[in-house]
């Protein structure tokens, strides 16, 4: 299931989304694969700035990744005790595993955050995004503390902002691509349901056989981001469309 889009247009230019969403870009090419071309991803960068569980729970602690970046090693006080973990809780947002990776996420804020801004100030959009981004690392790091693993991906924060949308516009319409087998399809959804769906194929695989960022899915960030989003966004926006379902509404006489 991949929306394409929804039907409420943006008052205003998304400019935070743009932005966001072009930084991600760059970081990807530039820094991850180290020129502008379509290399392998730079693992070794993955390591260096993605959030390691084991980092965080453990200051001091820092984790190296081996020449061939197969295996990583983790030691106390290896740098010091200056190891600067705080910092990968939010460079580890701007960081993905592959191109694809980078693309669904990007597909994801592109459809459901220029809303989201639109609904607050810019400045406060920024805070709730890198906010969300926090709250679903933190769910993911209290899951599985002593991994070395590092988590990467801006999915925990545009969790946040797909949380968000589900209680402000549940009933938006979303054009979604469906696959089933080998045949697919294009429905028009409520978004309620779009993302309901979306956060229900978190749920199952996180409690049947849950998995840390890295080679895996990071499905308890995506949880912590959706359930920060869906409690919190009241709190932040305060120009909210009330009147964006007005043309499908039942009449009442």
């Amino acid at each position: 299931m991949i929306p394409l889009k929804d039907d409420i247009p943006t008052r205003r230019t998304p400019v935070v989304t743009i932005a966001l969403i072009v930084i991600n870009v760059l970081v990807y090419f530039a820094l991850e694969q180290g020129t502008l071309g379509l290399g392998d991803v730079g693992n070794e960068r993955v390591v260096e700035y993605g959030a390691i569980p084991l980092e965080i729970t453990h200051p001091g602690t820092e984790c190296i990744a081996d020449q061939n970046v197969e295996q990583i090693a983790c030691d106390r006080d290896i740098n010091d005790g200056q190891a600067v973990w705080w910092l990968t809780i939010f460079t580890a947002m701007f960081l993905h595993g592959s191109l694809l990776h980078l693309a669904g996420n990007m597909l994801f804020l592109w459809i459901f955050g220029n809303n989201i801004e639109d609904s607050m100030g810019r400045l406060t959009f920024v805070g709730f995004y890198l906010l969300g981004g926090l709250a679903a690392l933190a769910l993911q790091v209290f899951t599985d503390q002593s991994s070395p693993i590092p988590t990467v991906g801006a999915s925990g924060a545009i969790a946040g902002v797909l949380g968000a949308y589900a209680r402000l516009y549940p009933r938006a319409r979303v054009v979604t691509l469906i696959f089933i087998v080998i045949i697919f399809t294009v429905v028009t959804l409520p978004a309620l349901l779009v993302l309901g769906l979306w956060f229900l194929l978190q749920l199952l695989p996180a409690f049947s056989e849950p998995v840390t960022g890295g080679g895996g899915v990071a499905y308890f960030a995506h949880i912590g981001g959706f359930l920060f989003g869906l409690l919190a966004i009241k709190l932040f926006a305060n120009n909210v469309r009330e009147d964006y379902d007005r043309a499908y509404r039942i009449p009442v006489y």
